[in-house]
Formats: C-alpha cells, structure tokens, sequence
C-alpha cells in the first residue's frame, strides 16, 4: 500500500527548514563561513519593495548560492525583519513533490502561526525541481504584491531562458560566478598582502593594485588556479587534498551527465564528457571546428550545440578571434576557449606548479576568468600570421583596439622587451601606447620601439581585475 504523505509531515519540514522561527538567527555551520563579497549586490535586490520583481539567483554548482541565500536571511533578521516572516523551503525534498508554489507559500505561512496577510520573504532554494517554476513564480509575484519572492537554482542554463520567456518585467537575474581572486584574498582573510597603486594606462590614471609580499601572493595565486573556483573548497584543506573527488564528482560529473542531458535531452553523454575533458586539458587553447571534433572523437554537427550548452551551464567561455588590425573575421573558424574556473581542470587531472609545462595556459585562464565577470564587456584575442596578442580591447563607439595584453607567467621580458614583437608590432599599427605584459614577479616600466610598457606580476594583475569589477558593479 501506497502511504501519501500528509499536511502535517509537510508542515512539521517547513518548520525544520526555518530553524530562525524559534531561535532569531541561522545555523552557526551558515553564520561562521565568510559572505562573498558578491553578497553586497544581492542585498538591495532582495530588499527592494518598491518595484514588484522575484529575484532569481542563478550559478554554476557549489558557487556558494545556498549559503548566500542563508546570509540574506540573517541580514533581514539583524535590520528588523520578523524572522517567521523570513521562510526558506529547498524545493528538492521530494517531500514536496507535487505541490504547487503558491501551496507552499501558504502551507509555510499556516507553519509559522501568524496570521499578517503581507510583508513575507519567500525562498525557494533550487527552484529546478519544481515543473514551468517560471509560470507559478510569475503568477505568485502578481497575485502577493506586498510580499518578496526569491528563488535560486544551479541549472543556470535553463533558468535564464525560462526566466527570460516568461518573467518579463516580472524577475530580477542575478549570476553568481566563481570566485574572482580577489575574492578569494578576502574569504582567506589575506588583505594585508595588498597595495594600491596608481599607473597611467590608455592615458589615464587607474587603480591597480600589487603587493609587498610576492612569494605568499603567488603561492596563494597558485592555490587559486588550482582549487580557487569554489568557497568550500579553499577554506578546506581536506577537500584540497582530493580535489578530483569533490569538484569533478560533485560540480562537473553532475553537471556534465545530469544537468545537462536532462535539460536539452542529449542522449550520449560519453561525447559531452569527452568533449568537455578535451577543453578543460587545452584551455586558452585556440581550436577549430575541425581540430577539436579530431581531438575529442565529437561529430563537427554536434560540436557547436554542446559549446552552447557548456557556455549556457557556465563551465566554459568562447573568445572569437580579430586580426592585427582589430578586424572580425568573415568567418569564425579559429577561436579560444577557456575554462570559467582554472581549479576545474586541476579537479579533472592533477594540480600543477609553478614550473608545469600548462602553467602559462593556467594563468592565462586565471585571468581571462577574471574578466568573464564583466558582464558588460567582450574581450578579443588578436591572432594573424605569424602573431598573437592574447587579450584585446575594443572601442564601443569605433570598434577599434584601444588596449592590450599580454599574460606571461615569465621575467625575462622586461630585461628582453624585443622579444614582445607580436606585441609590439600590434601597438604600433593601432596607436596603443601602454599595453599591459604580466610577469611572475616584475613589476614597472619599459620603454621599447616607441611602445610603452607596464609590467605587472600575474597575480597582482588577477586581482586588479578582479577587484575593479566587483568595485564597478557595487558603484554603479
């Protein structure tokens, strides 16, 4: 005999879910892990009242959403929130399998005791689970307007396209990436290793910043490359010591042969995951369609929907290429691909240091993954004949280069800037007079050919990067 599970049991788990009903905070585990610092942006979107939108907080697995979301609720409770107004109900309990959205919410109100009608911060957590969420979300935000819903999921493929088909007006995205470096500096408690300072680059004054302490900062850049991408990760030396079994099994295999697959219906997942192997061990590797269907045994009519589907899953970044004069191919038959996150290719193979053969590929990878958090922004390589610059600015207005950079994970250039001429030659063609080269540990100057260099070390540029975005979102 079948047993359905009763009102009661549904009513005693949402009770259990909000342990802060009684108690007026949340859970120590929750309290004692640091907030990222992305937490600030999330904040007044959650507390925004006055226009009537459901927060939807997406990202890739093990980013830190959950914890985030737990975070919030303290926030709310210590600036005056009631906490039973406060629910949280993990959508995944297969408690609530087969109860609608709006049930839930009044279900958990009927749990607290109270009897206010308005004013209630509903959280669903891994809103995935829950069949065209989309549609009962957008009905409850119209139907409780003097109440604020936010949901969260890791699928953040689909989310986005559901929320974007069918929240018109009615959500409010919100992406959580990895880490940034700078980031991880923060949750470590490692500011002291930071400096501000200011150099003129594309002839103005910017806000860089280096440090005082580059062994510690470079062995901490290193951790970063290879565990740096997840919140639990670095602040675990166990998980560090198996970081294969954590990242691979518990982000990428879930991702790669669950999420996926049952999202967009791919029936051989032994090709995705070959594919996705291919990209992780060649990141910041340039391809073509023909190149990597060769290496990855993936048919070239199936190659371009599964780099969809792992840029949509935030696992991977596609970089089109120009040409030394700023200029779009006709045709993209050459570009690069990054991993979002260097730590996952060290989670699918071994880590490796600073003398491996892959390191300058990893810090280039770093770095790109400092940028990809610049949502309004594209970054370009530059590749032609016999040259590459391996980052490239161009202008919104001209569509013309106006910066550049070069990622080396060596000194020897800024003794020996005329080994830049791939550099070189790009800058003099298109009136660029500062570019960037980054370096293990020199920082500073140098003139060469009429071209004006800053030298930076690899580490310090990340976090710049890093700490420049976050700054700029929060400012805006």
């Amino acid at each position: 005999m079948i047993r359905e599970i009763s009102k009661d049991q549904v009513l005693d788990r949402i009770r259990f879910e909000n342990p802060w009903w009684i108690e007026g905070k949340i859970e120590s585990d929750y309290n004692e892990m640091p907030r990222r610092l992305y937490f600030e942006l999330f904040k007044p979107l959650v507390k925004e009242r006055e226009i009537r939108r459901a927060v939807v907080l997406m990202g890739p697995r093990r980013v830190g959403k959950t914890v985030m979301l737990y975070h919030m609720v303290q926030e709310l409770i210590e600036t005056g929130a009631n906490p039973k107004k406060i629910i949280f109900i993990t959508i995944e309990n297969p408690i609530y399998n087969n109860i609608s959205l709006e049930q839930l919410f009044n279900y958990s109100k009927e749990a607290t005791g109270l009897t206010d009608k308005s004013d209630w911060y509903m959280i669903f957590d891994e809103i995935q689970y829950c069949r065209d969420w989309e549609v009962h979300l957008k009905s409850l935000v119209d139907s409780y307007r003097k109440d604020k819903f936010i949901v969260s999921g890791s699928a953040a493929a689909a989310l986005k396209f559901a929320s974007n088909e069918s929240g018109a007006g009615r959500f409010t995205d919100f992406l959580l990436p990895p880490l940034t470096f700078n980031e991880y500096i923060s949750l470590k408690d490692l500011d002291r290793l930071i400096k501000p300072i200011q150099l003129k680059w594309n002839d103005k004054q910017t806000a860089f910043y280096s440090t005082s302490h580059l062994n510690e900062l470079n062995r901490h850049f290193l951790d970063y490359i290879n565990f740096g991408g997840y919140p639990e990760v670095i602040l675990s030396e166990k998980i560090q010591a198996n970081p294969g079994r954590y990242i691979r099994q518990d982000i990428v295999d879930k991702v790669i042969l669950r999420d996926l697959p049952s999202l967009y219906g791919i029936s051989d997942t032994r090709e995705l995951y070959s594919l996705f192997t291919t990209i992780a061990y060649n990141s910041a590797g340039e391809f073509s369609l023909e190149t990597l269907s060769k290496q990855s045994q993936v048919p070239k009519n199936t190659l371009k929907k599964y780099i969809e589907y792992l840029e949509a899953a935030f696992l991977i970044k596609q970089v089109k290429r120009i040409d030394q004069n700023g200029k779009r191919f006709k045709r993209d038959n050459f570009f690069k691909i990054y991993l979002t996150n260097p730590s996952l290719r060290s989670a699918l193979f071994t880590p490796i240091t600073s003398t491996d053969e892959m390191i300058g590929n990893m810090v280039e990878t770093a770095i790109f993954a400092q940028w990809m958090h610049r949502d309004w922004f594209t970054p370009y390589y530059s590749r032609w004949s016999n040259g590459e610059v391996d980052m490239v600015g161009l202008s919104d207005n001209t569509l013309k280069p106006i910066w550049a950079l070069e990622i080396k994970w060596s000194d020897r250039y800024f003794e020996k800037p005329k080994g830049l001429k791939s550099l070189i030659k790009f800058c003099q063609e298109n009136n660029i007079k500062t570019p960037i080269v980054t370096s293990i540990s020199k920082e500073g100057e140098v003139e060469f050919a009429g071209v004006h260099f800053q030298f930076l070390p690899s580490s310090a540029y990340a976090y710049t990067v890093g700490k420049n975005t976050l700054d700029k979102k929060i400012n805006k």
